[in-house]
């Protein structure tokens, strides 16, 4: 009886292992192939690849933003307007036109909302109007949404989803070669912290 229960004692032991083992060795993300530079110098650079309207990125959003809020300070996070279609666009023309209004973080929410409530975003016109009812200087952002800088910089955008071989949203790209993407909010913020200890060991530094 006693080497029974002996026996049964130690399967038990081996099966938690084996399934601890299994849970550490599943993979939650992918490699980019070939690494890209990073251009946050000594800090950790965190890129989120979203589009407003996409339902998966609404939902990561709040938990992303309340990260960045505690987020270490060897860290940054910046973000990247994705457009996979000519009527998405407009939406990477008015993120960097707020961004250069120092506006962008003051509609991030309203944008999110406006898009998952079926609000009309697809003309110039309209988001002028809703930047507008928003507190936004409606000619300061049509100018910028027109100027060289924003059409430059949406330009480069449509460059970097080949480079990073963006196919979804949200991705997350951490140090310029791990990539998150298809995970739950809770999951996608856990792997975002183990990878930025990962590629804080990679570059030999304490926090």
């Amino acid at each position: 009886m006693k080497l029974i229960q002996k026996f049964l004692a130690v399967m038990m032991v081996l099966f938690a292992a084996a399934a601890f083992a299994q849970s550490e060795g599943e993979v939650q993300y992918t490699t980019l192939n070939p690494p890209q530079p990073t251009s946050t110098g000594n800090k950790i650079e965190v890129l989120e690849f979203f589009f407003y309207g996409c339902i998966h990125c609404y939902n990561l959003h709040p938990a992303l933003s309340a990260w960045e809020k505690t987020m270490p300070r060897d860290v940054q996070l910046d973000f990247v307007p994705v457009a996979f279609n000519a009527q998405w666009e407009q939406m990477v023309y008015t993120f960097y036109a707020l961004s250069a209004m120092g506006k962008r973080k003051q509609l991030d929410d309203a944008l999110y909302e406006a898009w998952h409530n079926r609000v009309a975003l697809y003309s110039l016109d309209q988001i002028a109007d809703f930047v507008a009812q928003n507190g936004v200087n409606r000619k300061e952002f049509v100018d910028n949404y027109n100027s060289f800088s924003v059409q430059s910089s949406a330009k480069q955008t449509k460059q970097m989803l080949r480079t990073y071989q963006i196919e979804g949203t949200p991705t997350l790209i951490v140090d310029g070669k791990y990539v998150i993407s298809g995970l739950e909010p809770e999951d996608a913020i856990r792997v975002l912290d183990q990878l930025i200890k990962k590629a804080r060991k990679e570059h030999g530094r304490r926090r």
